[in-house]
């Protein structure tokens, strides 16, 4: 009985051993900069720096610091914007050095792997 799929042999041919070598490759390197990037801390101010954030690579806060004129208590919402306007930045950076990675790695076909 004729055996189905797969290749002669078992054995896969040099394209996809090469292959399967550059993906593996690739893979290794993305974990490597994974590492990086949760190694990695972003800062980011709003409000003209009466307000700054810090997170890690790992998206988590560690730092937020505020100025004595951000602290108004007859204007606790403006406060609560600007946290989250330096909060969403400093993830937003994150974001980006993470594509920025990945693309660097893939050559731009981030959307194939």
């Amino acid at each position: 009985m004729a055996k189905r799929g797969g290749f002669p042999g078992g054995a896969m041919p040099g394209n996809m051993a090469n292959l399967m070598k550059q993906a593996q490759k690739m893979q290794r390197q993305m974990e490597e900069s994974q590492k990086e990037l949760e190694g990695k801390e972003f800062t980011a101010k709003s409000g003209g720096g009466a307000v700054e954030v810090t997170v890690t690579g790992k998206r988590e806060i560690t730092s937020i610091k505020l100025s004595e004129e951000a602290v108004d208590p007859d204007d606790i919402e403006t406060l609560e914007d600007l946290i989250i306007a330096a909060v969403n930045e400093a993830l937003r950076m994150v974001d980006e050095e993470s594509s920025s990675n990945m693309n660097r790695m893939t050559g731009g076909m981030g959307g194939l792997f």
